[in-house]
């Protein structure tokens, strides 16, 4: 038999193996011992466990290790539940056991999650006595890391009698792996002082601990000790490690330079760990280009360095270069359920406005990851399509799939934005009741019971919440103002500067525009020099509501200041100088301003119509404001709504076109609102036309409204011009509709108090 085992070594194909067995079984060696076992090895390797199996199974009795080596088979290409299988038929003939089965079997264990038969093989190992053979030893530790037994882990680890470099190497890993990167770190220490010789294996563990904990300094002495002790990088994970680790720390000058001077230990690992390092740290267009280079480079890509590719295009929005990724990915059969690939996939295209191949990618497979499930539904919710997420995310709850805290808070969101308080209300219980305290689902419960006008439920969860992140304080600031308490909102911010607590942009935006709110111009420009001196980035939101906060509180020239220094404005800034203008008088600099922004391209929309409609109105400037009226339709295709209308009639009015006003609302394609009405009515003051008054006295009196101001100002006409009665008819209208006259009010600012 010995004089074949170099034939064995020399057959590379199937066809090869095949010959020879034919050849064994020629020469009467199909019953031997050792060339049975090495046929059933060799076919395994070649891919086939199926004529391996075949060929375990007509010998007729075979031995322990014959049995071990079809165990090893089996894991060897990745049948994991198919070689628990094996063992337990091997328990049932009775076959006497070695210690070189239960490392494979105990693998198998790991890789399908099953502890409780990894358990009940450890039971079976101290029974036949094998619980001190090393190689048994650390198969158990990894089994037990795997499966996130720690406790386990660290009794066989210190049960051990000899601890060697790989029994030391698995109990680091073990902890890191399982969150508790800090004792892992402190395992490395008790290393060295035990002088145990460091190899590659367990310096990858301490670089991902170093990365995990964001310890730098750690992290450049990690790389230090490589490079004293020589260890070196012909371990090609050890080089994808380091760079992975800079990554985390933010210095990518390190991590590119580690990896350019890798030379000939740059494999696909370390080119997917560089791209990976720029797309943690936002540098997707960077990702990209190194991706490119790779190619060049002709290194060939991996299931994980495609997911990060296409992670990046989403990051960027490059919807024609996703696709680009996915066709490679097609053409070169990758598994789309290896490494998350299928979900960045679906996050590609959910990320570009495509949910519809989000979907889908979605359902061509049965085994729908949860993380699939999370991105989908959330790109419902950013597309503004609420409806479909809440059916997706009880799609999920009924195939059982229990929902994590991503998907939860999705749910909540879009409850939020159709104002399903009931959904979010049963979706709070379900939290409470299966769920820890966690502080992304205490914010989207705030927002959701905002949006829906709960806000003393808000403040429950507010007040239960941690309250560590300033994204918590954001939420509530933001559930205030949303609900008209700009006070309350203001009050919190005085809350979180007093506690020196972390505050970002979105803080003091929801500030400002409380400010806003509230007409406190003071305590507006404190918060404002406070934006500054905290060192809160430029940014167009801020900008645009301190335009806005200046304006409305007419200061209109530290407006204009703010207005001209920005770097870019939206349609929502230009809006708002036009509207500060417009509301105090200054009907020029208004139009003025409104002529240079469509000239700067800028396309007006709805509400820049309404400001400047608005400002024609009040200087009476009539041929203009029905050019406006005309151009918003004709050049920007913007149907008017009832402000629009309500605008036009008042510019008609206000100049003594009344029939030209009546035209007006005639045409308007649904019924005039009280608004309107007021309009009309109030020229009809302004001119002392109580004939025109009574000709649409039908159409007045017949509008039933819920404004008070609409009715009062039709009593005061009525009793201007000597008709009491109908004055009379107005009031007595207002108490059968339950109409109370609001009582008119001003405000001013004494010390940031109204």
């Amino acid at each position: 038999m010995a004089l074949y085992m170099p034939l064995f070594k020399a057959c590379t194909t199937l066809r090869s193996l095949t010959q020879l067995h034919a050849h064994l079984i020629v020469g009467g060696l199909q019953k031997d011992t050792l060339a049975t076992t090495k046929l059933i090895e060799s076919y395994s390797q070649m891919g086939s466990v199926q004529s391996s199996r075949l060929i375990f199974d007509t010998f007729p009795k075979p031995d322990s290790f014959m049995w071990g080596v079809l165990i090893k088979c089996h894991v060897w290409n990745g049948l994991f539940r198919e070689a628990i299988v094996v063992y337990q038929d091997m328990l049932e003939r009775a076959t006497e056991l070695s210690e070189f089965i239960f490392p494979s079997v105990l693998r198998a264990c790991s890789a399908v999650n099953d502890l409780v038969m990894g358990e009940k093989v450890h039971a079976r190992m101290l029974k036949s006595g094998f619980e001190s053979d090393p190689i048994v030893e650390t198969s158990l530790l990894s089994l037990y890391g795997e499966t996130g037994c720690l406790d386990n882990a660290r009794k066989v680890f210190d049960a051990m009698s000899k601890r060697d470099v790989v029994s030391w190497s698995s109990i680091l890993s073990t902890h890191i792996h399982n969150g508790q990167t800090n004792e892992g770190l402190r395992i490395f220490g008790e290393m060295v002082k035990e002088g145990i010789e460091i190899d590659s294996v367990t310096m990858l563990g301490v670089a991902e601990a170093c990365g995990e904990l964001r310890f730098y300094r750690a992290g450049k002495s990690c790389h230090g000790y490589v490079l004293r002790r020589n260890i070196g990088f012909d371990h090609e994970s050890l080089l994808s490690s380091l760079v992975a680790m800079y990554g985390k720390f933010g210095d990518l000058c390190s991590a590119e330079k580690l990896f350019r001077n890798g030379g000939v230990y740059q494999s696909v690992s370390s080119w997917t760990a560089l791209i990976s390092c720029y797309n943690q740290n936002g540098y997707y267009s960077e990702a990209l280009s190194t991706f490119i280079e790779m190619l060049v480079c002709k290194v060939e890509s991996n299931s994980v360095t495609l997911m990060n590719v296409v992670c990046s295009c989403a990051r960027l929005g490059l919807l024609i270069e996703g696709k680009s990724v996915h066709g490679y990915v097609i053409r070169n059969n990758f598994d789309l359920d290896k490494d998350f690939l299928r979900s960045s996939l679906i996050d590609l295209y959910a990320n570009c406005g495509r949910l519809i191949y989000s979907h889908r990618i979605f359902d061509t497979t049965q085994d729908k990851h949860i993380v699939s499930w999370n991105i989908l539904i959330s790109g419902y919710v950013r597309e503004n399509m609420p409806e479909e997420a809440i059916s997706l995310f009880l799609e999920m709850l009924i195939n059982g799939i229990f929902p994590d805290s991503f998907a939860l808070a999705s749910a909540l969101s879009a409850c939020g934005i159709i104002g399903q308080s009931e959904l979010g209300c049963q979706i709070h219980c379900r939290i409470t009741k299966t769920l820890l305290p966690n502080e992304f689902v205490e914010n989207a419960l705030i927002d959701v019971y905002s949006k829906c006008g709960y806000i003393n439920s808000a403040i429950g969860v507010f007040q239960d919440a941690r309250q560590e992140s300033v994204v918590t304080w954001n939420s509530m600031m933001c559930g205030f103002s949303q609900n008209g308490y700009s006070k309350e909102a203001l009050s919190l911010y005085d809350e979180m500067y007093a506690k020196n607590l972390e505050m970002d942009e979105v803080t003091f935006l929801s500030a400002i525009q409380a400010c806003s709110n509230l007409g406190f111009i003071e305590k507006g420009k404190w918060i404002h020099h406070k934006a500054i001196t905290f060192g809160v980035r430029r940014d167009m939101y801020i900008d645009t509501a301190l335009t806005n906060m200046y304006a409305r509180c007419g200061d209109l020239r530290t407006a204009r200041k703010v207005f001209d220094n920005m770097p870019e404005r939206s349609i929502v800034t230009w809006s708002s100088m036009i509207g500060g203008y417009a509301i105090h008088g200054y009907i020029d600099e208004s139009i003025s301003l409104f002529d240079r922004m469509v000239e700067s391209r800028i396309e007006p929309n709805d509400v820049t119509f309404m400001n400047i409609l608005s400002a024609c109105s009040h200087a009476g400037y009539v041929e203009k404001g029905k050019f406006y009226f005309n151009s918003m339709i004709r050049d920007f295709g913007i149907i008017p709504n009832y402000e629009h209308y309500s605008c036009l009639v008042d510019l008609l009015s206000r100049a003594g076109d009344l029939n030209g006003a009546y035209e007006v609302i005639n045409s308007m394609p649904f019924g005039a609102d009280a608004s309107t009405w007021g309009a009309l009515v109030n020229g009809c003051r302004i001119h002392q036309r109580m004939d025109f008054l009574d000709s649409i006295k039908k159409d007045i009196l017949n509008m039933d409204s819920d404004d008070s101001g609409y009715y009062t100002l039709l009593s005061n006409v009525y009793a201007e011009g000597g008709k009491w009665n109908e004055s009379k008819m107005v009031k007595s209208k207002m108490r059968s509709l339950a109409v109370k006259k609001v009582h008119g009010y001003s405000m001013i600012e004494i010390e940031s108090e109204s």
